[in-house]
């Protein structure tokens, strides 16, 4: 692996832990906390790690917590949601 490769493996992986802030963040301001929310160990290695982001478990309440913000967001979250996979299906692998 090359130094410009190098960079962009991190670079990725920079981008997914700023990603996984910017979620706990937002759940925090809608008071969820997920306790287990980090980035998968395994999808960080390698020469092009694809890094994803996992939610971990979380207890009953959390879960009944996080539905409901969910569903009275539900309209705004679709529109959000399908803009994200447009960018991502677009963005070279």
């Amino acid at each position: 692996m090359n130094t410009e490769e190098r960079r962009a493996a991190a670079a990725r992986i920079e981008e997914a832990e700023a990603a996984r802030e910017d979620l706990r963040d937002a759940l925090d301001a809608a008071g969820v906390k997920l306790p287990s929310l980090r980035l998968d160990i395994p999808s960080l290695v390698g020469p092009m790690p694809q890094p994803l982001v996992d939610l971990g478990r979380c207890n009953l309440s959390t879960t009944r917590q996080l539905t409901a913000v969910l569903r009275q967001r539900r309209t705004e979250l679709l529109v959000k949601v399908r803009e994200a996979n447009k960018q991502s299906t677009s963005r070279p692998v």
